[in-house]
């Protein structure tokens, strides 16, 4: 099984450039560097990865690393 949380973790890094290691449950997305341009296509990645659909809202609601992972774990269980 894919280990999601480091799944999650490598999308943002390849997308942002934030360090996995800086990577804390509680860092927002923004302040990692995200913009709207790259949460879509973070988003974009993370439906490609884990090959689920995630609609505008639940998109609105990923807003920091583990809230990230919590979702794409609900998804997948």
């Amino acid at each position: 099984m894919i280990d999601i949380a480091n799944g999650v973790r490598e999308v943002i890094e390849y997308h942002l450039g934030a360090a996995k290691a800086g990577m804390t449950e509680d860092a927002r997305l923004t302040d990692l560097g995200a913009d709207s341009i790259d949460l879509y296509e973070l988003v974009m990645s993370l439906e490609e990865k884990f090959n689920i659909n995630i609609d505008d809202r639940d998109a609105q609601r990923l807003t920091t690393v583990g809230d990230t992972i919590e979702f794409i774990k609900s998804r997948l269980s």
